[in-house]
């Protein structure tokens, strides 16, 4: 078995998409998966999947049978516990004296076409500022997120990729108990 993180967008946000967590833990245990921690009420989980299982297939998985017990759709991205950690480890914004407050993380389904990450990279929108990395966008916002231009919808749009965001204290969150 190897331990993954799947993070879920847009559920239990403003009242919409509402899944329980204990809800969503009997799902992923209706689907084989074992050892299952939820975190926080925004979908993020840590459970053990069998080694051969690919993230994507994991992914497209999960999404199928929340479609099928809660009728609407949610983007699910899978990592594995190297992929969260070799995310914290190149965060080019997490440096010793950073304000981790500033700090999020948009995950990102597949590594974007290269075209549209040159594209993107003519982007400013100072003082925020992002990086993209394979499949991350490191993000450092000077105020709240929640004003930044440097949203999901608008990596999405312009990647053509699915993507969903995190605080860093919640990525660093998920590595600690990927761990346990």
């Amino acid at each position: 078995m190897e331990t993954k993180i799947a993070i879920l967008r847009g559920i239990n946000v403003g009242g919409k998409r509402k899944i329980l967590m204990a809800d969503l833990k009997t799902l992923m245990q209706n689907l084989g998966y074992e050892n299952i921690q939820t975190y926080i009420q925004s979908g993020n989980l840590i459970f053990e999947a069998g080694e051969r299982q690919q993230n994507d297939q994991l992914a497209e998985n999960i999404e199928s049978a929340i479609l099928k017990q809660f009728d609407f759709q949610v983007p699910v991205i899978v990592l594995s516990k190297n992929e969260i950690e070799s995310a914290i480890a190149n965060n080019p914004f997490y440096t010793a004296d950073a304000d981790i407050n500033k700090l999020h993380l948009t995950f990102l389904n597949k590594i974007p076409e290269q075209d549209k990450q040159e594209q993107l990279e003519t982007v400013n929108y100072k003082p925020d500022q992002f990086k993209i990395m394979g499949k991350n966008v490191f993000i450092y916002c000077e105020g709240s997120y929640h004003k930044s231009k440097l949203t999901n919808a608008f990596f999405e749009k312009k990647l053509k990729v699915k993507a969903t965001t995190r605080n860093w204290k919640t990525v660093l969150k998920l590595w600690e108990l990927s761990r346990e």
